[in-house]
């Protein structure tokens, strides 16, 4: 069972940059291949930025070539929550942190990387802090 974290956009705002607080809490985007986290091999767990929930273990994570870091599995499939999404036109799946409802970015499924899973969630470098192991 998950602790939510409920704030609400005031309390964020306080906590947050600008640019954390417009991709967590507004679901925006962080340019690709820019973020702090898009190719580091750094072993640890990501958390969520905005409340520190572990989300994702650097080893779920591999390079897909995409911009953003990849996984492919969180760290336990309750620590995510993904909602279908048609904001661009098209249907794609928001991956939130289960813990504060924060965006955190989007899974896609069927791509035929050479992983575990046929799945890859990508997810904002600005989303998550690494906790080194």
């Amino acid at each position: 069972m998950v602790n939510k974290v409920e704030k609400s956009d005031e309390e964020w705002q306080s906590l947050l940059t600008p640019e954390e607080f417009r991709v967590l809490r507004k679901a925006g985007t962080e340019a690709p291949f820019l973020g702090e986290y898009t190719d580091t091999e750094t072993e640890g767990v990501y958390r969520c930025r905005a409340c520190s929930a572990e989300l994702f273990r650097s080893s779920e994570k591999f390079h897909s070539g995409c911009g953003w870091p990849s996984f492919f599995s969180p760290l336990a499939q309750e620590r995510v929550t993904e909602v279908v999404d048609y904001s661009l036109g098209m249907k794609r799946t928001e991956v939130r942190c289960a813990t504060c409802d924060s965006h955190l970015g989007h899974v896609f499924e069927g791509e035929g990387y050479d992983t575990p899973t046929d799945l890859r969630y990508c997810i904002n470098s600005i989303s998550m802090t690494l906790e080194e192991i």
